[in-house]
């Protein structure tokens, strides 16, 4: 199976997760902050280690022959994050616990724009980078020993393991907003539809093009560690001295379980 196909698979499935998670939304009507910020802190490990185990790791491999070879981990890992900020930047959108829109043009788009629709394209953006992580981790298998099929099996695994509360994340808060149990899972679960055009086009770029594939593994984990410090930690933390250390150990058990993944199975 090639490549692209392969990343097209992993797309759907981490797209199902995210509507698995959406569907939550037809059993509960709130989510418990404390369990929320478990569920964000799980999702941030989960993202962490697959930055660095699945991505930075054989980016560095790949680079070895390479006269500098810190340029392109170092330089890929910026510029994701820079991708993430001007998107951040200049794309109208709303976070889990904001009120206010945030991004380019907001006040003329406030009467458009629904906070449903800002919060879904939120999370559409920061699932981009998701899928374009495992579409290149697709594409640069067989390139160098850490970068193999299963690794990047395993890696759409995680990423669609922390799918499913980001997708209850979305549509259960919707619920409690007014919108119907339909209308919140089929926002929710849209947020992922990204995924799988993200993957294709990173499983795309990283077969056709040899010399880009260190800096593309380094741009996806740039941006995903760009997701997690500027969204999903502080959104984790919120009246973190209610509720105790829920985020930190649902990070510390996301970063567990991708490693587990990754080096047990990968």
């Amino acid at each position: 199976m090639n490549p692209i196909m392969m990343a097209l698979l992993g797309g759907l499935f981490t797209w199902g997760m995210t509507a698995a998670g959406a569907a939550m939304v037809f059993f509960f009507k709130e989510i418990k902050p404390k369990i929320l910020n478990l569920m964000l802190g799980f999702a941030s490990g989960i993202m962490i280690a697959a930055s660095f185990w699945s991505l930075l790791l054989p980016a560095l491999e790949l680079s070895e022959t390479s006269r500098f070879p810190w340029l392109s981990v170092v330089g890929g890992f910026g510029l994701g994050g820079l991708f993430l900020f001007s998107a951040d930047k200049f794309l109208p959108h709303i976070h889990h616990m904001e009120d206010e829109p945030r991004g380019g043009g907001i006040q003329k788009k406030k009467a458009v724009l629904r906070r449903s629709i800002l919060l879904v394209t939120a999370i559409t953006l920061h699932n981009f980078p998701e899928g374009l992580s495992y579409g290149v981790a697709f594409g640069t298998a067989g390139s160098v020993e850490t970068a193999t099929v299963s690794s990047a099996v395993i890696l759409a695994i995680g990423i669609g393991l922390q799918n499913f509360p980001e997708g209850a994340a979305v549509s259960i808060p919707l619920r409690r907003e007014g919108l119907s149990r339909w209308k919140s899972f089929m926002y929710g679960q849209a947020s992922g539809i990204v995924e799988p055009i993200a993957a294709i086009l990173g499983a795309w770029l990283a077969s056709s093009i040899g010399w880009l594939l260190p800096y593309a593994l380094s741009f996806a984990a740039g941006a995903m560690i760009f997701v997690v410090v500027e969204e999903l930690i502080p959104e984790s933390q919120n009246d973190s001295h209610l509720y105790g250390h829920s985020a930190t150990i649902g990070t510390m058990i996301g970063f567990m379980v991708m490693t587990f993944l990754d080096i047990a199975l990968g």
